[in-house]
């Protein structure tokens, strides 16, 4: 079993749930855009943005206390696990300032610019966040001895 203090027990949870939040959160958001209900979108995406943030805080406040988790599965699990992972942390560098320019042009009300890097921020931002919610259950759901 993961053995983690009972005071940050709770954070895995957290941040696997604002992750699922994130994503639900770029899905209406970009279904909204698609209807082209604008003030709707935007409203949704900057609670995106904050949920995100959130996570990102709670991910490193956990992570300088508790440090790294052991993955304890075996066999397929493990190229897997791994596969997702690496992935994952990769694209989650890489997302940090793709959210802030494409917020950034939004706000400048740039959306010509905006487009043009929400088409790589939206799916790439979505992976992330549905990936932060499959490491949390493998890493302490389907695996954890």
């Amino acid at each position: 079993m993961i053995q983690v203090p009972p005071q940050y027990a709770i954070f895995p949870v957290i941040n696997a749930s604002l992750n699922g939040t994130s994503a639900v959160l770029l899905l209406t958001g970009h279904n909204l855009i698609r209807r082209g209900r604008m003030a709707a979108h935007r409203a949704v995406m900057i609670t995106a943005v904050i949920t995100s943030s959130l996570f990102l805080i709670s991910y490193l406040y956990y992570h300088a206390h508790v440090g790294s988790v052991r993955f304890q599965g075996h066999g397929w699990s493990r190229p897997l696990y791994f596969t997702i992972l690496i992935s994952h942390t990769i694209l989650a560098a890489a997302i940090v300032p793709l959210v802030i320019i494409t917020l950034s042009r939004a706000l400048r009300e740039r959306f010509d610019r905006h487009r043009a890097i929400a088409r790589w921020t939206y799916p790439l931002w979505l992976y992330v966040s549905v990936t932060g919610v499959v490491i949390y259950v493998m890493l302490y759901h389907l695996f954890a001895a």
